[in-house]
């Protein structure tokens, strides 16, 4: 039985009741556990009650066990999108088949283009993003792509339309490490309405790609909801249960969550629910006390102010000096972007922000450290906020 069946038997409104009955009594059960949470302890954590009376006390342990397990490193990627072709009509994106606009997918030699500009910058983890198009963007597309972004990337990523079992292994073989795929909201009556039409209207098979991916052996596993799209309480505390789900199934394989706020794009599409500042430094906290091991990452959809704010909270994982247009990098305003980037610092100035946190930007992994061309060096401590 797939985790799509499970949640599929509840009715995940009901969790709006559970975040807002939850008292300070059941907040402060949460907080005293190590480790084994469950979800109900999860919507204490995301409650008001949470927010208003326990909020620092949630930031100081999520600093604490962040520490403690990932140290004083956060990992730095950039996405490299592949084409803005999909064939999905998803009413939030700017890359849907409903927005009139040129496509273009990149040839292997813009792609290669791309790596060295990139390399340039310094990264070594690097995430392929593409719209959903299997004809123009698929594995055959994939296997042209992957032998010649592997050498650039130590980690590689990817960020595209859901694939079979043996897609995956396939890609694997090819040097693929990691790969995310959102499920955009849980609530299935939302999912619907917002997706009009293409193979992302078959929830199920979405769904269960993570299941897919551990099958498959892919190393790390990123999932997560669109905050904004639905009440975030409802679909967080489902993304919980589905972390709860892979963990006890899927135990070899990493995970990753992140928190894409809905950014302005092409089509115009608003907020459900915003989440809002308080409530993401909320749910940052409350994801690391829920699963110590998790890879928590923040994209450069948020402010840079904010971003230095939220850095040593229990973030593990940050781009910088994005580009979400195809072909960005090299030759950038030539194509429309996915969303708008609100962090548009160069790297540079991102990993001196780090610095000051007492924080070490690492390209590649913990023996291969980032170095800026300055003389700074960094402070021992935690700037509080």
């Amino acid at each position: 039985m797939s985790f799509f069946d499970e949640i599929s038997k509840l009715d995940i409104d009901k969790f709006k009741d559970v975040v807002e009955s939850r008292t300070d009594a059941d907040v402060e059960r949460a907080l005293s556990k190590d480790g084994a949470l469950g979800v109900e302890d999860f919507a204490a954590l995301i409650s008001d009650n949470a927010r208003k009376h326990y909020l620092k006390e949630m930031v100081l342990t999520s600093m604490q066990l962040t520490r403690k397990r990932f140290g004083r490193t956060l990992n730095m990627y950039v996405p490299l999108y592949l084409t803005n072709l999909c064939t999905n009509k998803c009413a939030y994106c700017g890359f849907s088949a409903m927005n009139k606009f040129e496509r273009t997918v990149l040839t292997l030699d813009e792609i290669k283009e791309e790596c060295e500009a990139i390399a340039k910058l310094g990264f070594q983890n690097i995430l392929l993003v593409t719209g959903e198009s299997s004809r123009r963007g698929g594995m055959d597309y994939f296997r042209q792509v992957l032998p010649i972004v592997k050498p650039y990337a130590a980690y590689l990523q990817m960020e595209v339309q859901p694939l079979d079992t043996e897609d995956y292994a396939e890609l694997k073989t090819l040097g693929l490490d990691a790969v995310s795929v959102y499920q955009e909201t849980y609530h299935q009556p939302t999912y619907k309405a917002v997706h009009l039409a293409g193979k992302k209207m078959d929830m199920r098979y979405r769904m269960e790609t993570p299941e897919r991916l551990g099958e498959a052996g892919i190393d790390k596993v990123g999932i997560g909801a669109l905050l904004g799209l639905y009440d975030w309480r409802v679909d967080c505390c489902a993304l919980a249960l589905h972390v709860l789900y892979m963990r006890e199934h899927y135990w070899k394989t990493r995970l990753s969550v992140s928190f894409p706020r809905l950014r302005p794009a092409a089509g115009g599409y608003e907020p459900h629910l915003p989440v809002s500042d308080a409530q993401l430094v909320q749910l940052i906290a409350a994801w690391r006390i829920f699963d110590h091991e998790l890879d928590l990452t923040i994209s450069t959809r948020e402010s840079a102010q904010f971003r230095d704010m939220i850095m040593p909270y229990g973030i593990t994982a940050i781009s910088a000096q994005s580009s979400t247009e195809p072909g960005g990098y090299a030759h950038k305003g030539e194509h429309l972007e996915q969303w708008h980037v609100n962090d548009d610092r160069t790297v540079e100035q991102v990993v001196k922000a780090l610095e000051l946190n007492g924080l070490q930007a690492v390209f590649h992994d913990a023996s291969t450290t980032y170095m800026p061309q300055s003389n700074s060096t960094s402070v021992t401590g935690v700037a509080a906020h």
